[in-house]
């Protein structure tokens, strides 16, 4: 019997068409990522739910240590052997890679248009014009404070500035608790926690920052300086030996009970709720005036994107539509409380404080940390100097103006538009 007898009779049987069929629909993707402490939710809650609405297609969610993703994905996107879908950190290391053609351009992916400009500024090129991750998760900022505390010494939960004000002045003078749980030693808290937390309410977040990115403002105009002369008040309340106090130590000192409020991300809420044993409420940060508009730094973390060179490009892109579903926000946003969906679609969220930080985007405006995009790329690295200099400012070693002039000409000294 001659090949093509043997050919046409499998046909004939519909043996060669089953198993072409079978070979077809037999696509396994393999997602790259440094999330290794979410395996089990991939493996028991993500990747069964988009299985069971795609048979045919298999995933393996394949992480590496945090610390060594980037290098080891990096070599292997180099080496052709990365899988198919590569979790993106924000802004400038996914760029690169979408720079170097590692990552696809997905502007036109199904799903897409779930998010808004800011939720996908970090994962697309400066000008917009291309976005090449579907936004997974942010962080949001605010403050979490122990409600047996402000109940016990009669605290309301403030609105304002002056409240604000006034509720640690209320704490410090009843002396059972350390009115707010925060120390500069380790630096990048007093910027993240403290100048971001509380800045987008003067600069008028995305307004703010994106003036700052084209020029027409500095870090030395008084929406980038008053934030720093607010975070100067914050030292009578931080407790005594503040300055050799560690985030972890900050961290133990909230959840033992010992400290009222803490400046938080509501990266904190999953750890918080195994640790305290009191009711935690959550506030976002103080408007100056009643009235005011509100913003909130709503920061994008975490996002997903397609390997330009994967063999499996249509099944992958099926899966990133998914992840793009309303679906996907709602089992990955409560499996991971305190990491936000970022679709424009509400997501039903379980747990009490993530809730209360999530309902503030109904109420403020959301912006990102405003070092992260473009503005840190050269030397001095502005993120890391703002570190510096919110820690020196809550210590008292610069004042508010001293600090901003530094930064602005550290900025200046490399950034063509701030000039």
């Amino acid at each position: 019997m001659t090949r093509e007898t043997l050919t046409a009779l499998l046909l004939g049987t519909g043996v060669l068409g089953l198993a072409g069929q079978a070979q077809a629909q037999d696509t396994t993707l393999t997602i790259e990522s440094w999330r290794n402490d979410d395996l089990a939710i991939w493996q028991e809650k993500l990747i069964p739910a988009f299985e069971a609405k795609n048979p045919g297609i298999k995933v393996v969610f394949s992480p590496s240590a945090p610390t060594e993703y980037n290098a080891a994905l990096n070599a292997k996107l180099d080496a052709g052997s990365a899988g198919d879908l590569i979790t993106c950190r924000p802004f400038d290391a996914s760029l690169e890679l979408y720079d170097k053609g590692h990552l696809a351009d997905l502007t036109g992916l199904a799903g897409m248009d779930n998010f808004t400009d800011v939720a996908k500024s970090a994962w697309s090129t400066d000008d917009g014009g291309a976005t090449f991750c579907v936004p997974m998760a942010s962080v949001i900022h605010g403050f979490i404070y122990n409600k047996d505390a402000f109940e016990e010494v009669g605290v309301a939960v403030p609105e304002t500035e002056d409240e604000f004000f006034a509720a640690l002045d209320k704490l410090k003078e009843d002396g059972t608790y350390i009115p707010m749980a925060m120390g500069t030693k380790d630096l990048w808290e007093a910027a993240t926690m403290g100048y971001q937390n509380i800045g987008p309410n003067y600069w008028k977040g995305e307004e703010g920052r994106l003036a700052l990115i084209k020029g027409e403002q500095k870090l030395t105009d008084p929406g980038w300086v008053e934030p720093f002369a607010t975070l100067a008040r914050w030292k009578d309340y931080l407790g005594d030996g503040f300055e050799a106090q560690s985030y972890p130590d900050s961290q133990n000192l909230f959840t033992l009970g010992r400290a009222a409020i803490y400046p938080a991300g509501s990266w904190e809420i999953s750890l918080f709720n195994t640790q305290a044993d009191f009711e935690m409420g959550a506030f976002a940060p103080p408007v100056k005036a009643a009235g005011d508009t509100c913003y909130i730094s709503d920061h994008n973390d975490i996002a997903i994107g397609l390997n330009a060179n994967s063999p499996n490009a249509e099944a992958a892109r099926t899966f990133l539509s998914w992840v793009a579903s309303p679906e996907f926000a709602t089992i990955y946003a409560n499996a991971l409380p305190g990491f936000f969906a970022l679709s424009s679609t509400p997501v039903e969220m379980e747990d009490p404080l993530a809730r209360e930080f999530v309902s503030w985007r109904e109420e403020c405006e959301s912006t990102i940390r405003s070092t992260y995009q473009i503005l840190s790329r050269g030397t001095p690295n502005l993120e890391n100097e703002t570190w510096v200099k919110s820690a020196n400012v809550i210590n008292g070693t610069d004042t508010p103006q001293d600090a901003a002039a530094e930064l602005q000409k550290g900025l200046a000294s490399w950034y063509e538009p701030q000039k």
